[in-house]
């Protein structure tokens, strides 16, 4: 994929002003973008269209954005879309739920178009760049490609939403290190996107369950490092 108009946006707010405004901006850049105005309606919508990216408001009447978030990525031909909330709430309890439900990025109202646009354009740009070998990494029986986000373990594919994803291969590709929760925040999650520290122990814990307790370790009082399984 070289064009933006090939890749395909779903916007799902209860607001339909925050919609056009989304709509208008984001195919003022190139992209093609969709909108829905509810949950339920997002899901009928994703049966024909597949986007590559959802954005999602998390208060919405009858199917909230976290349930929502949880029925979208039930959905197999979801699995690799990027999904962002976006909402007005700002309590930590709402951010760890949504990371829960399989969000990627978190980021609270006031819309400020110019940085969703920057932002959406960086992962556009380190999605569909040209494949590179230096991207892929490979650990034992564990082997992570960030040219296709696909993981393998035990050469079967698994899933993982795209911070869980990007969270794991910067932890292999440094494997010999122990990054701090702050660090993690900044090399992974980006300096200008506010998550609180939990974000990062939230989505250690959901990756030892999809590729067992060995491969991240716990440093006490001090963060997490990749570590290769000891053989017995």
């Amino acid at each position: 994929m070289s064009s933006k108009s090939d890749f395909k946006i779903l916007a799902i707010d209860d607001e339909k002003d925050i919609l056009l405004l989304l709509k208008y901006n984001l195919e003022q850049e190139g992209y093609t973008v969709k909108t829905s105005d509810s949950g339920i309606e997002a899901l009928k919508t994703v049966e024909k269209f597949s986007p590559h990216l959802i954005l999602l408001d998390i208060m919405m009447p009858k199917l909230d954005g976290i349930e929502t978030c949880i029925k979208l990525r039930s959905i197999e031909n979801l699995s690799n879309s990027y999904i962002i909330f976006l909402t007005a709430r700002e309590e930590e309890y709402s951010e760890v739920a949504a990371f829960d439900a399989g969000a990627d990025d978190y980021i609270t109202k006031p819309i400020k178009p110019r940085a969703l646009i920057s932002r959406i354009n960086s992962f556009f740009k380190r999605r569909f760049s040209s494949k590179d070998s230096s991207l892929v990494q490979e650990i034992e029986t564990l082997k992570i490609d960030k040219n296709s986000y696909t993981t393998i373990l035990d050469g079967k594919k698994i899933y993982l939403p795209k911070k869980e994803f990007e969270l794991l291969y910067f932890l292999m590709k440094n494997s010999t290190k122990v990054f701090s929760r702050d660090a993690l925040l900044r090399n992974v999650w980006g300096s200008g996107v506010h998550v609180v520290a939990r974000t990062v122990d939230v989505h250690v814990r959901k990756l030892r369950e999809k590729i067992g307790e060995n491969f991240i370790k716990t440093i006490k009082g001090v963060g997490y490092k990749f570590e290769v399984p000891t053989k017995n």
